[in-house]
């Protein structure tokens, strides 16, 4: 009861947006796979940090789930084939990252050994802190909700810091996105598990899972796990408002815990660490069975989609090759986003392939995509409104435009999240966020100058 009541007392957090959800394109579709591509393309860069190093060569066989890069430093991860198959090449090929990123790439042939291992190993409770840790990090895991930052150097807080929370994030407030609801509606016990898991490694005896109120179903498919599994002394749900950017870590630690990670801060500086639900459940198969991240679950959505929905894909695998399984589309794409449309990635391509931190494929036509030029800021004060990071946005993008580094540095660019709500409500159509993030490019290269 102590634990339910200091959660209930804290509501939200300021600012933000209310941008149309449009998710009933693939909202309650369940989960469908996609065939296994005849050729892989996968990337070494596919996490925050370095890029892995190639430990296998050109014309080597692999199995499927076999180490094919190595973390190369702290901030990396391990790569995995996702299929079994000979390196057919390691070369440039184009991602949502770059379009020069070296990829393994895998000529799909031979038997899928991984693919039926579905058998508990051993007992994970048995196991130590150490242990469960060296597991998340062999398999590769990092963070499924985007930022793919190493989920194993995530868990491991540096001296000093204390953690008494972990943060289980199922907000997916990012419109079109369903993949995680579809996640919690269908393995509860799973993340539930997941979670447990994380617990241990964090040495925590407390975890809050935050969902936003338009996922009634998932909300009460966990919370009837939670009591059969007797689990509601350590695991609590807490039933979100909806608002974007929910699921931003800041924002989410200070709705469930009325905590301000500082400026500049992060959110073990406030004794927490945010996982996002489908990190979770990556975390669980790797601690149980093993297994490496060559696969995840992904929302492909639009409204010029022929079958939008929730499809299991192989990592490595090209849009076209998703769009030739599901039907293509109505219409030639005026764009593609790899993420959801608020802060995903625009791409250039249908050749770039499916990655660690891929949430969603969104396909938009001509009349869904605004295109005319933008006005000058007329200072109405929206975007600071919206701003969940308390910024000035406005002046933020005013000291780009004009090349004033030093004013540009004194309103904070670094705190800005990329959550895109100022440019969704700048009525002079202006590519705010856009401009912080140029913002921020410039100050890293003005520093590392000096």
């Amino acid at each position: 009861m102590l634990f339910r009541g200091f959660i209930r007392g804290f509501s939200g957090f300021k600012g933000g947006i209310h941008p149309p959800e449009n998710k009933f394109f693939s909202e309650g579709k369940e989960f469908s796979y996609i065939s296994i591509p005849h050729t892989c393309f996968i990337p070494l860069q596919q996490h925050l940090g370095k890029p892995a190093k190639p430990v296998v060569e050109e014309g080597q066989s692999v199995e499927e789930g076999q180490l094919i890069a190595e973390a190369d430093g702290f901030i990396s991860a391990n790569v995995h084939s996702s299929v079994p198959g000979k390196v057919a090449g390691i070369r440039s090929h184009p991602t949502v990252y770059s379009t020069r990123t070296q990829c393994v790439i895998i000529e799909t042939e031979g038997a899928f050994s991984a693919t039926s291992k579905t058998s508990q190993v051993e007992n994970w409770e048995t196991l130590s802190r150490e242990e469960l840790l060296s597991r998340i990090k062999d398999a590769g895991i990092v963070g499924l909700g985007g930022a793919a930052f190493p989920t194993a150097v995530k868990l491991s807080p540096p001296q000093g810091k204390t953690i008494d929370t972990l943060i289980v994030n199922g907000a997916e407030c990012e419109p079109y996105l369903t993949v995680d609801d579809m996640l919690m509606r269908t393995f509860p016990g799973e993340i539930l598990e997941g979670i447990r898991v994380t617990m241990k490694v964090l040495g925590v005896d407390k975890a809050i899972i935050g969902i936003e109120k338009n996922k009634p179903e998932a909300i009460a498919n966990l919370k009837h796990a939670i009591t059969e599994n007797k689990l509601s002394h350590s695991i609590a749900l807490v039933a979100l408002q909806t608002k974007y950017p929910q699921g931003a870590e800041k924002q989410l630690i200070k709705a469930l815990l009325g905590r301000e990670v500082p400026s500049g801060g992060l959110p073990m500086d406030v004794r927490a660490v945010v996982q996002n639900v489908g990190t979770i459940y990556a975390i669980r198969e790797a601690v149980l069975f093993k297994k490496p991240l060559y696969e995840r679950y992904i929302t492909v959505s639009g409204p010029i989609v022929q079958k939008p929905g929730n499809y299991k894909v192989r990592l490595g695998t090209r849009i076209s090759d998703i769009l030739d399984e599901i039907g293509g589309l109505t219409e030639e794409p005026a764009k593609v986003i790899m993420g959801g449309p608020m802060c995903g990635i625009a791409l250039d391509s249908l050749e770039i392939p499916i990655v660690k931190g891929t949430s969603g494929i969104l396909f938009f036509g001509k009349k869904n995509v605004y295109n005319d030029a933008y006005l000058p800021c007329i200072r109405c004060g929206r975007c600071v409104s919206a701003c969940p990071a308390g910024l000035l946005p406005c002046d933020l993008s005013v000291a780009v435009e004009r090349g004033m580094n030093d004013a540009l540095e004194a309103l904070k660019p670094f705190d800005c999240i990329m959550c895109g709500s100022c440019t969704y409500v700048c009525p002079s159509r202006r590519p705010i966020s856009h401009f912080i993030k140029l913002g921020q490019q410039r100050l890293k290269s003005r520093s590392a100058a000096k």
